[in-house]
């Protein structure tokens, strides 16, 4: 029985990113270091999330990957003339957090399909649901890859070295205190743009 996450260290899947991505981000003065999935399906978080500047900086380094991520936003975006239809081809899911019963479910199950198809689904997620400080991460991202048993992706934002580091992957246990252990080391000296208002790598009671 694994009692702690594991870490994947295969990469069987490969992706062609954009170059035009990759020059941008290099004139921006930021890079992005990325060898491979371990599996066609899997949830992706990214942490810390403390400014505006990590949405076009997510879609940037998304593009220099080639990565087809998925997403969930708020539904009020997505009603917005043509900035809701953007945000769908950028691969935006719209989520009503008011009723959001259901939600990871669904994903799980789409999940499971994806793979018994062989299909590509992976889905990145900011645990902390907003750029402010708060007490502890949403659970969702959680519960979701338990539930598909699909890998855990840690996308590090790390404004301090000026890179978006995708090259850790867990599965996780199902012991949330050992699995938040090592996506906590996982994202260890990682620096925000605004390192005040990262929230600790806790799950919300």
């Amino acid at each position: 029985m694994i009692t702690a996450a594991v870490e994947l260290n295969e990469r069987p899947v490969q992706l062609r990113g954009s170059v035009l991505a990759r020059a941008l981000l290099r004139l921006a003065g930021w890079r992005v270091r990325f060898d491979g999935l371990p599996a066609a399906q899997g949830v992706a978080i990214v942490y810390p999330h403390t400014s505006n500047w990590d949405f076009p900086l997510g879609i940037l380094a998304k593009w220099s990957i080639g990565i087809p991520v998925s997403f969930w936003g708020k539904d009020a975006l997505f009603k917005l003339p043509l900035f809701g239809r953007w945000l769908r081809w950028l691969g935006g899911v719209p989520v009503d957090r008011s009723s959001h019963h259901g939600i990871v479910g669904a994903m799980a199950e789409s999940m499971k399909a994806a793979r018994a198809e062989g299909h590509f689904l992976w889905l990145a997620l900011a645990p902390e649901g907003t750029r402010r400080h708060v007490e502890g991460w949403r659970s969702g991202f959680y519960h979701l890859a338990l539930a598909a048993q699909v890998p855990l992706g840690l996308v590090r934002f790390d404004y301090a070295r000026r890179e978006v580091d995708f090259r850790r992957f867990l599965q996780l246990s199902g012991d949330a205190a050992a699995d938040m252990a090592a996506i906590a080391q996982g994202f260890d000296a990682c620096v925000g743009r605004h390192p005040q208002q990262a929230s600790p790598i806790r799950l919300k009671p």
